[in-house]
């Protein structure tokens, strides 16, 4: 069974992963995929959604002749990645507490 990964987790993970470094689209991907099943096509609105809202700007560096588009995460983004790791937080332990008494 797949299970669809809510946008809001989708966004936080994205928003997590750059927390650390800047990535271009195939690398985020490969790394997202690490951890979640998504495909590439559904990745690059999930960047554009969060660049259109604040939470991502982009710069483009030149690799082996050809331009790189790399995803930077603003302080809107890291604001937004708090308050998703925060709902997180309190939504994984209540769903633990029921999916645990479950018998």
């Amino acid at each position: 069974m797949t299970i669809q990964v809510p946008t809001v987790l989708l966004d936080g993970s994205v928003l997590a992963i750059l927390e650390n470094h800047d990535m271009y689209g195939y690398l985020l991907t490969k790394e997202i995929q690490k951890y979640i099943n998504v495909s590439e096509s559904t990745m690059y609105p999930v960047l554009r959604r969060l660049q259109k809202s604040g939470e991502l700007v982009t710069y483009d560096e030149a690799f082996e002749g050809r331009m790189r588009r790399y995803y930077q995460i603003t302080s809107l983004g890291q604001a937004r990645l708090s308050e998703i790791k925060q709902d997180w937080q309190t939504f994984s332990v209540g769903i633990n507490d029921i999916l645990g008494g479950i018998s």
